[in-house]
């Protein structure tokens, strides 16, 4: 299949190792952004191959594991209202609530529905207008076109049984607060190709020079994370701090036009909580005004929920990258894919799913356990 096979070629993968560690003359730390790229680091051992003075910070680039408790309850408590049915991803399932998930409101008997795509949840709700039909919107700046044009829809046809949950947030604000934290190690930065090719790279000028750190657009295959870590530690080594495009068969400077003009129109930034991290400045979006119709908080009325983190859950310093996963005590024991304490070990792009399901109980730096292709 084009643009697989060619992108995990262990020759070619080896020689930009070597381009890599003839160009080390010092330790540098950088961060991946993405879930999707700390998964093919972790499966592929490419963290393992680096040479030993360059560390990979794991980001919280998984949308699952930074969307609030706060929302998750909010989530919980629509879905089990008499007359609902809450549509969501299957990844949103199991995240824990204060004291529950929406596995368990389907099984006490809440209508909850596994969908592939927003526009799914519209069909259903034009399919049962008796019912009150809400899809639980998360992601970064990838997801966001997709529900922005179910919301277009659904006001343009008119379908007012239908409300979205919303809690998007964008990237580039989450970069900036991770430079300024106090306890930021992050020299570089591996950006998330795909949310690039739908919002282009512009905003990131602007952190590279404030922050003076190299950021490097990257894909998702081993060859296109080793071409943005070489081009990360070419920068670092010059003292520069450019952005640089390593992923340009998907990404533009001026991203993806028709989407940006949809997510003008029904989005509109605002500040938006993170689980793990805090409160970050605009780094969300909200449906518009025009749009407050389909907006399931406003709709429900649901707000002030208390909320109660697990005591002995670390998934917020894993999400800042304080620490590693296997660095939680409760991580692989008390926490488990199966029984999780946080966002981290449910989701598809967590960093401590990624642990688990690659037996990343430590971090033992062999070249013989780890493997490129």
């Amino acid at each position: 299949m084009k643009y697989i096979d060619e992108f995990q070629d262990p020759a070619l993968a080896r020689r930009l190792l070597d381009d890599i560690a003839r160009s080390v003359t010092r330790p540098w730390s950088m961060m991946e952004v993405c879930g999707g790229q700390t998964h093919s680091i972790i499966r592929h051992g490419i963290d393992q191959l680096l040479p030993e003075n360059i560390e990979l910070i794991h980001g919280p680039g998984c949308p699952v594991c930074v969307t609030p408790l706060e929302v998750i309850d909010k989530a919980l408590e629509i879905a089990s209202r008499p007359g609902v049915v809450f549509c969501s991803f299957g990844d949103m399932l199991r995240v824990p609530g204060s004291d529950r998930d929406l596995f368990r409101v389907k099984s006490d008997g809440g209508d909850v529905r596994v969908v592939y795509s927003p526009m799914d949840a519209l069909r259903i709700a034009q399919q049962t207008p008796d019912q009150q039909v809400v899809f639980f919107g998360v992601g970064f700046e990838t997801t966001a076109p997709a529900i922005a044009m179910t919301a277009h829809q659904a006001k343009r046809l008119e379908v007012r049984n239908f409300s979205l949950l919303v809690s998007h947030v964008r990237v580039p604000p989450a970069i900036e607060a991770i430079m300024r934290s106090p306890s930021c190690r992050v020299q570089a930065f591996l950006a998330a190709g795909h949310v690039c090719s739908v919002m282009g790279t512009l905003e990131y000028p602007a952190l590279a020079d404030t922050y003076q750190v190299p950021i490097v657009v990257t894909g998702f295959e081993p060859l296109d994370i080793l071409e943005g870590i070489r081009r990360a530690v070419r920068q670092l080594e010059r003292g520069e701090h450019r952005v640089e495009n390593a992923y340009p068969r998907a990404v533009r400077p001026q991203g993806n036009p028709v989407a940006l003009s949809v997510l003008r129109e029904v989005f509109t930034t605002t500040d938006r909580a993170w689980r793990g991290i805090g409160t970050i400045p605009d780094s969300g979006w909200r449906l518009t005004d025009a749009y407050r119709d389909y907006d399931a908080e406003h709709r429900f009325e649901v707000a002030g929920l208390a909320t109660e983190e697990s005591a002995v859950c670390r998934s917020g310093e894993v999400l800042q990258g304080l620490i590693k996963p296997h660095e939680c005590a409760a991580f692989g024991t008390a926490c488990t894919p199966r029984t999780p304490l946080g966002a981290t070990m449910v989701s598809n792009e967590g960093a401590c799913a990624a642990y688990y399901l690659y037996r990343r109980l430590a971090t033992p730096r062999t070249e013989e356990t780890a493997s490129v292709g």
